[in-house]
């Protein structure tokens, strides 16, 4: 996707997060849902993969130069991030289900593609 093709209403955020979705989609996980937002935080993407409720953060950036995106994610941000995930566990009923908090790291410019690193379990 070139540059001149993104289109205009896409931040550079949101091309990684549509990247990390169809990247994961191709593994076989199932979109449950998208920026889901509660008064602690926002979660990237939730998905389904077999059993396992997924919770994913994509952090872009440009270049891994200064440290990846995956190394932005901080203490504080993985509580919001599991606050909110709790709060999504219980007011869809899935506070039975096993779950897990992975991150997908993208970097490069979004005109020549990016790369994709996905940590599973990246945190608890």
């Amino acid at each position: 996707m070139g540059s001149e093709d993104t289109p205009a209403h896409l931040h550079v955020g949101q091309v990684a997060e549509q990247t990390a979705l169809a990247f994961l989609k191709s593994k076989g996980l199932e979109l449950l849902e998208q920026n889901y937002r509660y008064k602690t935080g926002e979660i990237d993407i939730i998905m389904r993969d077999r059993d396992t409720l997924v919770f994913v953060e994509v952090r872009y950036r440009k270049s891994n130069r200064y440290g990846s995106g995956a190394e932005t994610v901080t203490f504080s941000k993985r509580k919001r991030i599991i606050k909110t995930a709790n709060h999504f566990l219980v007011k869809k009923k899935y506070t039975d289900k096993r779950c897990r908090f992975d991150v997908i790291s993208a970097s490069g410019q979004t005109d020549v593609g990016m790369k994709l690193d996905w940590i599973k379990n990246a945190f608890d």
